[in-house]
């Protein structure tokens, strides 16, 4: 185990090996770059293609790979944690399948929609899983960063935070997502929901529009506007286009806290020419007497891929170990992420209050 690159809050007293269920994009280009830095073992992999599999395996030196889930799970090492990286449609058809009270991480979102999120956290409940939901920009370490800042008090009481995504997104990277019903809030801007209710709780509402782009067809939507009500002093705005495909002169991608006596603003590098992505830059502010405003640059070792994985994976570890009290992303937890989704959905379906 490399305790260097795990966030010190959720450092494990020990690791547990991994199983892999899925082996798309996102765990080659996330889960197992992040597993590998932190030194975590991967006792096997499987996925529906299985020379998809395979050809990780071979790749990140994983001694086994699966042709069957049946033949994952039964080869499954004692204590392991299952990692389950498939699409929302197929969680409800996969976890009954997982030995009773395994440890299981699974991909976010919890999921097509609230309905299915309430099922999935009750199969949990029957079959005694620890189970965790795979919301990692919690533990990006811009994010971490900001949050000892906030945490410090060093910007003051927050009042604003915004979250701002104009960049070109390669959806064709997911072809499971041209069938998909719900795709921007769902897929993406939930990462952002998320993250807003760790720092400041549940919000009273939400308002919603998420739009189609025509360029994009096949998919439901991938532009929306959000806005999480936390009453009247703080204002919570996720505004995400993933259409701007006008170059990287204009495209932004960016996370700002605001306060009474300071300010932090981190750029989320990896949005921009996604999945390379360019360097995260984090900035913030002390507003100090008689003195104009200056913004600090700090040095951020890492990012979200892959770094922001390593500490989603060693909560769970720590949790498991009785190293922390409180599992961050619970499926409990989660699924009040999911009921905020489900709201915007709402939200964004019953429509704007008509001008008289």
């Amino acid at each position: 185990m490399n305790l260097s690159v795990i966030p010190a809050a959720y450092r494990p007293r020990t690791t547990r090996p991994i199983v892999i269920v899925g082996a798309g994009g996102i765990v080659r280009d996330a889960h197992l770059p992040a597993y590998r830095k932190a030194g975590f073992e991967i006792a096997g992999i499987y996925d529906i293609a299985a020379a998809r599999a395979t050809s990780l395996a071979r790749e990140f030196g994983i001694q086994r790979a699966f042709a069957t889930l049946p033949e994952a799970l039964g080869a499954a090492p004692a204590g392991c944690i299952f990692d389950v990286a498939v699409p929302a449609a197929a969680l409800l058809g996969l976890i009954p399948q997982l030995p009773d009270g395994a440890a299981v991480l699974m991909q976010k979102p919890m999921g097509q929609n609230l309905q299915e999120a309430q099922a999935i956290r009750d199969l949990c409940r029957s079959k005694q899983l620890s189970a965790a939901v795979n919301f990692q920009l919690r533990f990006a370490p811009a994010t971490l960063a900001a949050r000892d800042i906030i945490d410090r008090g060093l910007i003051g009481d927050i009042h604003d935070v915004e979250v701002r995504v104009t960049v070109y997104t390669p959806w064709h990277l997911w072809t499971f997502l041209e069938s998909a019903p719900r795709v921007e809030v769902l897929y993406h801007s939930i990462h952002y929901i998320d993250l807003i209710r760790s720092f400041f709780g549940d919000p009273k509402g939400v308002y919603t529009k998420t739009v189609k782009h025509p360029s994009m067809p096949k998919l439901a939507s991938t532009r929306s506007n959000i806005i999480l009500d936390y009453g009247d002093t703080l204002r919570a705005n996720i505004t995400a286009n993933h259409g701007h495909e006008f170059g990287p002169r204009h495209q932004e991608s960016y996370i700002k806290w605001e306060g009474t006596r300071g300010a932090i603003k981190t750029r989320l590098g990896l949005l921009l020419d996604y999945p390379k992505g360019q360097p995260d830059e984090f900035e913030y502010i002390t507003l100090k007497p008689d003195k104009p405003p200056e913004w600090q640059r700090v040095e951020i070792a890492g990012s979200w891929f892959p770094d922001a994985f390593t500490g989603s994976m060693a909560s769970l570890m720590s949790f498991l170990d009785g190293a922390i009290d409180c599992l961050p992303t619970s499926v409990d937890d989660a699924l009040k992420t999911m009921a905020a989704v489900e709201a915007a959905y709402e939200s964004s379906a019953t429509g704007a209050t008509a001008i008289p």
